[in-house]
């Protein structure tokens, strides 16, 4: 059935992107009163029949309006009829390319009146993966942020929340299980028909339509009850699956359980229905959807077996479905008043499922691995043409700002408000926050209001609210003085933000920055017990214990420490407590060396080992010829014994030789997991973003990485052998999901590719053989997919190497027909050095391994890909991932969009390289028929000058 307009309807041109402005925000005319949803489900013409009660706006008493409701272009959203109590006003009404308007010519003078709607969609059809479509063969939806007018004409925004019921009705052969949000009222066979069967979900809790929820399809479940802990609530947990797949649900329903009983004990939040369901989608452009009662994950997100899924995998699943759950309060029951305050429930989810995480596993390997993905992918991010704050003021395309900024650098705002207020006031806040909201959709003054309100006495935090509207990363310089007569230290603190599209530097006002200090005795690494502190000649403070946090919200302070016997060393923003970029004016590298050595706070001590491998990196980015090979990539002659190198080395190789010795009497899992972060440098993007705009060439800063690897590597190789040895006697025999294993196997791949590195460095092939088949046959022996990832991820860069091609091939052939797995093969093979673009291009664009729609399978192949810098950045890396996106933009728009990204930031790079990656992007702006999606993502790159 051809998917246009009802001929009876006035269809408008396409109007083109709209700018949306978080200032020009307007609530609705009209008031939601409820909503039923009636679905007659077919893969290629589904009817849908929506019956809502409307009530004039009290906001706008007196005044005629229009009804204008979203909906999808007619190609993918049919407009059967519409109805006002009854009365048939389809050729009234104006169907355009943005949704339909219901003239107030056509609308009753009542307190209340019903529309009714219908559509048709075909979910078949629909590669977009929003709306309803199909995965399988199974309906799924996804609404969040705009899918729901893929499936009818409505109020798609967050803050028009009421009550649903939803009817769907299917045939029951092929789609046994029905399922919406809420709970189930009614279900039977449909009277006069063969075959078909209806559900009736009813869900007791307002939401907005992007929590709206359906699937239907062959599909089973694993299910388990859990009983809260606040009221004795029996509440059924149920996850949906292919069949095939039951047997690989447990480590996420084990999850799940965790999530409910930790939310009750740190927040005294307790699930509010009888019932909660996940169901996992193999085709699904998010992780997962918070869908009131019914979360629909992406299925790598769910399935998880030792034998298929790695330390990482499980990991990821905990976090992730602790996020979903976690959202039931924070998203659900308080809600979003506009899409520009989505970072009030991501930021403070993704700040939540961070805590759960740290609370289950380990607290400071977590805060190391939050504080590196931020300073890589998110600061990159506040340096290009995309950089937003994490309330953004505009957008064209809300499905483009679900990013790492609004998430991540949005939890790290909410985690600075709990060190300012401390963790007791954070939750009196928290309390606040419910007590006042629930319910509601609110901004995310209102949390800033309940904080300050709950725990800082009504007294503001100054300068707190500008996080919210200023991007950029924050650049904050220190400098100190001791004066030994006086017994006196003074320390400075300097901030700037430095400029973004629309914002200049210069507009850009002063941040309240928590910053954890403690000030460590030079001779002994201690912590100085207590200091009394003033600031530029204000009251005095003594601040006691070995930590404690300065509220630094003016462009300078000093503050001035007094008692303070002897010149100390400080270690400054412990536990990564603000996201900022911080120097250090005159720190030496011994003083890092000794906070390496000695400081207390994990993230400090590892963000002194990154300094160091920084200015190790430097040295090396000029020093090492352009024809030099990755393996051939090692400090020697006067760079070898530089300062810069040495310095590092020395540090490096002194952490990891106390590590070793610890060994007989047993390593923690902490000390671990610690080791191998401590090692490995700053990832080249992080490099990158650093230096000055313009500048960047990839491949250098690759091969400067290299160099310093290889140089730890060859340097340590007897200390990694050791610790390969002491996990090989300390590892479980049978595989477990704990941090003490997982820390175990984590310093295994670290040992394992440090030992590739220095068999290849030291360039004796008989030598050099003989460690890659002792590799290739760890990977023959594991019975565990963590150790066969370490065992392929070491080999996975050596050219002509006949036991990366075993590897490669073994796992394969064993592991084909497992989805998840083959994704991880395709990550492996597209981010290694051996694979150039005309291999992505003749061999794995028609692999069978390879389904450009399947949004899991394009960040796989794409996605690794892209981050494989020395490929990527070539004329020929460029062109074929430009070949991709148009490709992908004409099937997925928002998978499409966010590839477009990976030329967004030319303009940090070098000349050569500035101008083919801007060449695509110009090559792009041409195509007429561009998505929404991409053409933002372009305009805003281009716009960038």
């Amino acid at each position: 059935m051809a998917s246009s307009a009802s001929p009876t309807a006035s269809v408008a041109p396409s109007a083109g992107p709209v700018t949306k402005y978080r200032l020009q925000y307007e609530p609705t005319p009209f008031v939601v009163s409820s909503v039923h949803l009636d679905f007659a489900l077919e893969p290629e013409a589904t009817v849908v029949t929506q019956t809502t009660h409307y009530k004039p706006n009290d906001k706008f008493k007196g005044a005629s309006k229009d009804m204008l409701f979203d909906g999808a272009a007619p190609d993918d959203l049919k407009l059967v009829s519409i109805c006002v109590n009854d009365a048939d006003i389809t050729a009234q009404c104006d169907r355009h390319a943005k949704g339909l308007t219901v003239p107030a010519s056509s609308l009753p003078d009542a307190d209340e009146f019903v529309v009714k709607i219908v559509t048709e969609i075909a979910p078949a059809k629909n590669t977009a993966l929003e709306g309803l479509y199909q995965s399988s063969g199974n309906f799924c939806s996804q609404c969040e942020a705009e899918g729901f007018r893929r499936i009818t004409f409505y109020y798609d925004r967050p803050d028009v929340m009421t009550k649903f019921t939803v009817r769907m009705d299917a045939d029951k052969e092929k789609y046994p299980v029905l399922l919406s949000n809420g709970n189930l009222v009614e279900s039977g066979d449909v009277a006069g028909t063969s075959g078909r069967h209806y559900a009736v979900y009813e869900d007791p809790w307002a939401k907005p339509c992007y929590l709206f929820a359906l699937v239907a399809g062959n599909l089973k479940c694993v299910e388990e009850t859990y009983t809260t802990k606040m009221s004795g609530k029996k509440v059924t947990l149920r996850i949906y699956v292919e069949e095939h797949n039951l047997d690989k649900c447990q480590h996420a329903m084990d999850s799940l359980i965790r999530s409910m009983e930790w939310d009750e004990e740190k927040f005294g939040l307790e699930y509010d229905l009888e019932i909660f369901n996940i169901v996992a989608v193999d085709d699904f452009n998010m992780g997962a959807m918070e869908n009131k009662s019914l979360n629909v994950f992406n299925s790598r997100l769910v399935l998880a077996t030792p034998r298929l899924a790695t330390d990482g995998d499980f990991y990821r699943i905990e976090g992730v479905v602790g996020h979903e759950y976690f959202h039931n309060w924070t998203g659900n029951r308080v809600t979003c008043k506009s899409w520009f305050e989505l970072s009030l429930k991501e930021g403070l989810t993704v700040y939540r499922d961070q805590e759960f995480s740290a609370d289950v596993n380990s607290r400071a390997v977590k805060r190391i691995d939050d504080a590196t993905m931020l300073r890589a992918a998110q600061f990159a991010e506040d340096a290009g043409p995309i950089a937003h704050p994490i309330r953004p003021d505009s957008y064209q395309k809300m499905d483009n700002f679900y990013t790492v900024t609004v998430y991540e650098k949005g939890a790290e705002v909410v985690r600075m408000y709990e060190r300012l207020l401390g963790k007791d006031g954070f939750r009196k806040g928290m309390d606040m926050y419910f007590k006042r909201h629930d319910g509601c959709a609110v901004t995310c003054n209102d949390f800033y209001q309940a904080m300050v309100d709950a725990a800082n006495g009504g007294n503001d935090l100054p300068n707190f609210l500008n996080w919210y509207a200023q991007a950029g990363t924050p650049a904050v310089t220190c400098s100190s003085s001791y004066d030994e007569a006086a017994k006196t230290y003074a320390l400075t603190l300097k901030q700037t933000t430095p400029s973004t599209p629309g914002q200049p530097s210069e507009s850009k006002k002063p941040l309240m920055i928590p910053v954890a200090t403690s000030l460590l005795d030079s001779s002994t690494g201690a912590p100085m017990p207590s200091v009394t502190v003033s600031t530029d000649g204000g009251d005095a403070t003594t601040m006691e214990g070995p930590e404690f946090v300065l509220r630094f919200h003016e462009a300078e302070t000093t503050y001035t420490f007094s008692n303070v016997a002897s010149k100390p060393v400080p270690s400054l923003f412990r536990g990564f407590s603000a996201p900022v970029k911080v120097t250090v004016d005159g720190q030496s590298m011994d003083e890092l060396a000794f906070l390496i050595a000695n400081d207390t706070d994990g993230f400090v001590r590892y963000d002194a080992s990154q300094r160091l491998a920084r200015t190790a990196m430097n040295a090396c980015m000029d020093a090492i010829p352009e024809d030099v090979a990755p393996c051939d990539c090692v400090p020697s002659g006067e760079l070898a014994s530089s300062p810069s190198v040495s310095q590092y080395l020395d540090a490096i190789s002194t952490a990891i030789d106390r590590v070793v010795a610890m060994a007989p009497s047993g390593i923690d899992e902490d000390t671990l997991s610690f080791i191998a972060r401590l090692v490995v440098p700053p990832a080249a993007s992080e490099i990158i973003t650093d230096v000055p705009m313009g500048t960047a060439d990839p491949a250098k800063v690759c091969r400067a990485r290299e160099a310093v690897l290889n140089a730890t590597a060859q340097r340590n190789k007897d200390s990694f052998a050791k610790l390969l040895a002491y996990v090989d006697a300390n590892e479980p025999k049978e595989y477990k999901p704990d941090p003490t294993s997982m820390a175990l196997r984590t310093l295994k791949s670290v040992c394992l590719k440090m030992g590739v590195r220095a068999a290849t460095v030291a360039g004796d092939a008989a030598a050099s053989e003989a460690v890659y088949n002792d590799v290739l046959e760890r990977y023959r022996a594991s019975t565990n997919m963590t150790t066969q990832i370490a065992c392929m991820s070491a080999l996975n860069d050596l050219k002509e190497c006949p036991a990366r091609e075993a590897v490669m091939e073994e796992f394969y052939n064993t592991y084909k027909e497992e989805k998840l797995v083959m994704f991880k093969w395709l990550s492996m093979q597209a981010s290694s050095g051996c694979t150039g673009a005309d291999t992505m291009e003749k061999v794995f664009e028609e692999h069978p391994a390879y389904n450009i729609n399947n949004p899991n399978s394009n960040y796989s192949l794409l996605g690794g890909f892209c981050g494989n810098l020395s490929q990527f950045h070539t004329p020929e890396g460029y062109a074929w991932v430009a070949k991709m996106v148009k490709k992908l933009d004409t099937l997925n728009p928002q998978v499409a969009s966010r590839f477009c990204k990976v030329f967004a930031r030319y303009r940090q790079y070098e000349p050569t390289r500035q101008a083919l990656m801007k060449g695509y992007l110009v090559e792009l702006s041409k195509i007429e028929s561009l998505s929404e999606n991409s053409r933002e993502i372009v305009t805003l790159a281009l716009n960038d000058q």
